[in-house]
């Protein structure tokens, strides 16, 4: 199974631990992509809407592409994030910013609807659910259907500051994570997506995209007559 593994920091700190824990432990040959951010990605969006006319005009392209092609040949994606501020961290919402034209609203990847993900977030101390919930949010439009969440404060500045028994206890949670993982399975695209798919398509149909060259990307892909990207 292919991997990409997303870090939303440089460091390797507790939530980068959680996230390579659930990947050692899925059964099977897998083969593991890390990217790490800022490193990989160290850009904000600029608003400038290029990218909604054609992708390859955002002025990061390529830098982006590199994280779009782990992403787009994994069959699985896995997502660490600190809690700050109680959210995620600013280079990962860097990467959701720059990624919003691919969401269901706007232009679609197929390959999205057949992906499994987990996202993973630690926290000293509150706010481990709500940054979860971030990447989740962006997971959803982005058509993702299966997605593992896993937020947890671990009452330290880092791992080695972690106690025995919160270690204990992360074991035991990765462990469940990665058994339901191992079973090598496509994931069925919920109701909610369909749905949100549909009003999108109805939506594009009555020229209300941002541009005109969304409703042609639709058009083609043959998704306003009736095809679907999760049956491609």
């Amino acid at each position: 199974m292919k991997i990409a593994m997303i870090n939303g920091q440089n460091h390797k700190g507790s939530s980068y631990h959680i996230g390579r824990m659930i990947i050692e432990k899925i059964e099977g040959d897998n083969e593991v992509t890390e990217i790490f951010l800022p490193r990989d990605l160290n850009h904000f969006c600029m608003g400038c809407y290029k990218c909604i006319e054609d992708d390859t005009a955002c002025p990061f392209f390529e830098e982006k592409k590199v994280i779009l092609d782990a992403v787009s040949e994994a069959n699985l994606i896995v997502i660490t994030t600190p809690t700050y501020c109680l959210h995620v961290s600013a280079p990962l919402k860097s990467l959701i910013d720059m990624t919003f034209d691919y969401w269901m609203v706007h232009k679609p990847r197929e390959c999205m609807f057949s992906k499994r993900a987990v996202v993973v977030s630690s926290s000293a101390g509150s706010g481990a659910k709500s940054a979860v919930k971030d990447v989740c949010d962006a997971l959803f439009y982005l058509g993702v259907p299966s997605v593992i969440k896993y937020g947890t404060a671990v009452h330290a500045m880092n791992w080695a500051g972690v106690s025995q028994k919160k270690k204990a206890k992360t074991e035991r949670d990765t462990s469940r994570i990665a058994e339901k993982l191992s079973v090598r399975k496509k994931p069925s695209v919920g109701l909610k997506t369909r749905f949100i798919f549909s009003m999108m398509g109805m939506m594009q149909k009555k020229g209300m995209g941002s541009s005109p060259s969304e409703k042609e990307y639709w058009e083609k892909k043959g998704w306003l007559s009736g095809k679907k990207p999760w049956k491609t």
